[in-house]
């Protein structure tokens, strides 16, 4: 039983929460750049947390699917259609065995998250189905989706329709805020250059993956041109010698040698992954227990917003 690829899309990789735990062997985390739109996938279609998904960059997704389930496509501003009847987005949809599901082009937003219900069955490599395309990891063969490719999931033929209310989905910007925590590498960049990152405006440059999101605004000046090389938490804000920032993502290396000014908080992180180039960032600096305050009211928050069912 399976969902057969059509069109690829742009860029479309199976995911699931992550590979945790494997840094000591040089493997990276991989997972969804937009946790949350990921986690209100598999919420919505009642699936485990980290059931396999997958991540469409940009649009441009076909799938037939050959057996009878239920989808949910949820993230970016992405047309959903089936067999040529447009779908509402952030809700549960049915479809039968022979259906043609289109998703077009983002209009907002550039990450999508496309479930089945009870999730892709992927064989999981080293604990995990993330696909790392860089490490040819995970997934099919470590590669992003190809026209042809199988994608094996099971017959559902009874769920929940729920939806998420419109006034409780992600509203994906232009601009951002990035609140930091500021890391023990700070003291290496003296006030004013400190003033001057958390004072700009950055441009989203062409050059982001999912490795990082690299900045283009003022070139910021460090009294170091490196350290010893270390292992880079997620998000991690990292300096190169050019002086232009680079915010390191899923599928970043696991250790490296250039300093680092602090790191993103992991809720800014995930809306800056849908900022497209061009799009504009700035960072505001908090302390731990600010971030800790802000991820735990964040979750709770989630958790209070009712998921409905359609009738």
């Amino acid at each position: 039983m399976t969902m057969r690829v059509v069109q690829s899309g742009v860029l479309s990789l199976l995911q699931d929460s992550g590979r945790q735990g494997q840094h000591r062997i040089g493997l990276s985390n991989g997972g969804p750049m937009d946790r949350e739109a990921f986690h209100y996938c598999n919420r919505l279609l009642e699936n485990a947390p980290a059931s396999t998904v997958i991540e469409i960059s940009v649009g441009g997704l076909q799938l037939k699917t050959l057996v009878d389930t239920y989808i949910c496509l949820t993230g970016a501003t992405m047309p959903l259609s089936i067999n040529g009847h447009e779908k509402a987005l952030w809700a549960v949809q049915r479809v039968c065995a022979g259906d043609i599901i289109d998703v077009g082009f983002a209009k907002s937003g550039c990450r999508s998250y496309f479930g089945v219900a009870d999730g892709f069955t992927i064989k999981a490599s080293f604990g995990s189905t993330a696909t790392v395309v860089r490490e040819n990891i995970g997934g099919l063969q470590g590669h992003s989706l190809h026209v042809g490719d199988e994608l094996p999931c099971p017959t559902v033929t009874a769920r929940k329709q729920y939806y998420l209310a419109d006034r409780d989905q992600p509203r994906y910007q232009n601009t951002l805020t990035v609140r930091v925590i500021p890391g023990y590498q700070q003291r290496h960049f003296n006030r004013v250059e400190q003033r001057r990152f958390f004072g700009s405006t950055y441009r989203i440059s062409e050059r982001c993956d999912r490795m990082g999101y690299r900045l283009e605004g003022p070139v910021i000046a460090c009294d170091i041109q490196g350290v010893l090389s270390e292992g880079i938490c997620f998000g991690s804000i990292q300096l190169p010698p050019d002086g232009q920032p680079i915010v390191l993502l899923n599928d970043r290396q696991t250790i490296g040698g250039y300093p680092k000014i602090g790191a993103a908080l992991s809720l800014d992180v995930a809306r800056m992954t849908q900022l497209v180039p061009g799009n504009s960032v700035h960072f505001a600096p908090i302390t731990h227990h600010t971030a800790r305050k802000a991820v735990e009211w964040a979750q709770l928050f989630t958790l209070r917003k009712a998921l409905q069912e359609h009738r």
